[in-house]
C-alpha cells in the first residue's frame, strides 16, 4: 500500500511540473535556443573545415552541443530555483510534501523536455555536417556507422545530464543566477584549467573529472583519437552522470534540511 501511495504521489507531482513547465514563458523559447544554438554553431564549424581524409566529422558537426550544455544548465536551474525566486516553492512544498518527490518529479518533466530538444539539435548538427562538410569528410557522418551513433546518442544523454546538474545545483543553491553561475564554472573550468596547465599528467588528470571535459569526449570517433583521449568516451559519461547523480543527492539532502 504504501508502496503505491508514494507512486501515486509522484504520479501526481509529475503530471503539476509538466502543467508549470509546459505553461512557463520560458520554457519553449530555451528549448528553441537550445536547438538552434548547437545547430547554428555545429553548421559555422562544418563549414570552415577543409575537409581532408581523417576529418572528424562527427566532433566537428557536434562542436555547438558545448553552447547546448550552457542552455540545458539555464533550463535546470530554472525548474527550481525559479520557483524560489517567485516563492512559489512553498507552495509546491504544501502541495507536495515529499521534497524528495518533488525533486524527482521535476527531473523527470526536466528529462521529457531536454532529451527531445537535444535529439533534436543533435540530429540537426549532422543533417548540417552533412551538407556543409566537404564531401571527403562527409562518410564520417552515417548513423550506421557505430561510433558516429555512440557520438549523437551520448551527446545527447550529456545535455540531459547537464540540465540534471544543474536542477541538483538549484535545489542547494536556490538562487537561479548563482545556480547557472556554479554550473557553468564546472563545464568550462576544467577545460581552461586543463589548457593552462603545463604539466601533461595535470591536464589528463584535470579533463577526466570535469563533467563537459569528459562527457563529450563521448563525441570523438576517429579509432586514434579516441584512444589518445585521457578518459574513454563511456567511461566520460558516467563521470558527468556522476556529477548529476552527486547534485540530485545533494538537492534531496538541502531541500529535506530547510523549511523552503
Amino acid at each position: 500500500m504504501d508502496g503505491r501511495l508514494r507512486c501515486g504521489a509522484l504520479r501526481d507531482a509529475v503530471r503539476a511540473e509538466w502543467t508549470k513547465a509546459r505553461t512557463s514563458p520560458a520554457t519553449w523559447p530555451l528549448l528553441g535556443v537550445l536547438v538552434v544554438l548547437t545547430v547554428a554553431v555545429g553548421a559555422l564549424a562544418a563549414g570552415s573545415v577543409d575537409g581532408r581524409p581523417g576529418t572528424a566529422a562527427a566532433k566537428t558537426a557536434l562542436t555547438g552541443v558545448h553552447l547546448g550544455l550552457a542552455v540545458a544548465a539555464v533550463l535546470g536551474a530554472g525548474a527550481l530555483a525559479g520557483e524560489h525566486a517567485t516563492g512559489m516553492l512553498g507552495s509546491t512544498f504544501a502541495a507536495v510534501p515529499g521534497r524528495g518527490t518533488v525533486l524527482a518529479a521535476k527531473a523527470v518533466v526536466l528529462v521529457g523536455l531536454v532529451l527531445p530538444a537535444a535529439l533534436l539539435a543533435v540530429g540537426g548538427s549532422l543533417l548540417a555536417g552533412r551538407l556543409l562538410l566537404p564531401a571527403a569528410a562527409r562518410p564520417g557522418l552515417s548513423l550506421a556507422d557505430g561510433p558516429v551513433l555512440r557520438a549523437a546518442a551520448g551527446s545527447a544523454v550529456c545535455v540531459v545530464l547537464v540540465a540534471l546538474l544543474a536542477l541538483g545545483t538549484a535545489a542547494v543553491v536556490r538562487d537561479p543566477g548563482a545556480s547557472v553561475g556554479c554550473v557553468l564554472a564546472l563545464l568550462y573550468l576544467f577545460p581552461v584549467a586543463a589548457a593552462l596547465v603545463d604539466d601533461p599528467v595535470w591536464q589528463r588528470r584535470l579533463v577526466r573529472v570535469g563533467p563537459a571535459s569528459a562527457g563529450l569526449g563521448v563525441r570523438t570517433t576517429v579509432p586514434d583519437a579516441v584512444r589518445a583521449l585521457p578518459i574513454g568516451p563511456w567511461a566520460g559519461l558516467a563521470v558527468a552522470a556522476g556529477w548529476a547523480a552527486g547534485a540530485l543527492l545533494a538537492g534531496v539532502w538541502a531541500l529535506r534540511a530547510r523549511d523552503v
